[in-house]
């Protein structure tokens, strides 16, 4: 699952870091595989809200200590592999164990799976960057929703696996305010919309957790947060995802407005946009029904969450959800 935004890259590719190794300047951020439709400043809920005014301060760049620590970073930096990459980061990691930029090479592999659609590698690399900084959100985003797209309910480890992730997620929005690496050159709208992509996509992976789970309640609580985080922005799947789950608690109507506005949002002639219709198609005769759950849907049974590629800008990536009480 993934709604990295475009502005999350730009956040971390103007991070050039101000170390200096021998007057040398230290190599930019490793970058985040951007989706696009980076949700506006506006909108920001829990962590992030009432950030979005304010200008936040450049966190402090990591340093190299020595050129040649600062070579081998620009090195890794050169590859285009992301085995190697990976391969780099371990080796920079064991020869620097001190160092300031050992996470930046494991942020570069853990993105290059990412848009190679390696979910496993990332999250591999994703781990190890947590390891270092488990307060920065980036990571922490990328292992989460990366866990929940992989797993699936007859995994034996599921459980371990959604823990994880839950954990994960819940670190990113904790830490949104603090665990950035903010460069100097980011605008203040820049990372406010970081911090509500963020923060929108922490609770989503959480709503899907709990569908999963069958707790569609806590599901539809979660995927409301998602859908409040981007308001200004708003993305069709969440209230897509909002849709299916109040439709499992049998609110017909509220699950047809989201439906709705999933229709509305979501673009002409992806699958998002055709899951949509379909769930608005049956939601539509349900209420026309009074709500009787023993009618029938145009397509018999609510869709399942859209699948889209992980650098899609529609976001998550294969997850299907449980589907509501069937007609009967």
């Amino acid at each position: 699952m993934k709604s990295f935004s475009a502005l999350m890259a730009v956040l971390l590719l103007a991070g050039m870091a101000s170390a200096q190794a021998g007057g040398t300047q230290a190599p930019p951020a490793a970058q985040t595989t951007p989706a696009q439709g980076a949700p506006a400043a506006q909108g920001t809920t829990g962590a992030t809200q009432g950030s979005a005014a304010q200008a936040p301060a450049a966190s402090r760049q990591p340093q190299a200590k020595t050129k040649d620590e600062y070579d081998a970073i620009v090195a890794g930096q050169k590859l285009t592999d992301p085995n190697q990459v990976l391969a780099a980061a371990d080796q920079f990691a064991q020869k620097y164990p001190s160092s300031e930029l050992k996470e930046i090479l494991y942020i570069q592999a853990m993105n290059m799976f990412q848009q190679q659609n390696n979910a496993e590698k990332e999250i591999e690399a994703g781990r190890k960057a947590i390891a270092i900084d488990p307060t920065d959100p980036i990571p922490l985003i990328h292992v989460a929703s990366a866990l929940v797209e992989v797993t699936h309910d007859n995994d034996l480890d599921k459980d371990q696996r959604y823990a994880e992730a839950a954990k994960d997620a819940q670190a990113a929005i904790d830490n949104i305010e603090t665990g950035l690496h903010i460069p100097p050159s980011v605008t203040p709208q820049q990372v406010a919309a970081v911090k509500s992509n963020i923060v929108a996509t922490a609770y989503e992976t959480l709503g899907v957790i709990q569908m999963h789970k069958q707790d569609f309640a806590a599901a539809e609580t979660d995927f409301k947060r998602a859908a409040d985080a981007v308001k200004g922005e708003p993305m069709a799947r969440i209230y897509l995802r909002l849709s299916v789950a109040q439709d499992n608690e049998r609110k017909y109507a509220e699950a047809l407005e989201n439906a709705n506005k999933a229709v509305q949002y979501s673009q002409e002639g992806t699958l998002e946009k055709n899951l949509a219709k379909q769930q608005q198609a049956r939601l539509q005769k349900l209420v026309q029904a009074g709500g009787n759950p023993s009618l029938p849907g145009p397509g018999e049974t609510p869709p399942t969450a859209p699948a889209t590629n992980p650098g899609n800008p529609a976001g998550p990536g294969n997850l299907a959800q449980p589907t509501p009480p069937q007609p009967h």
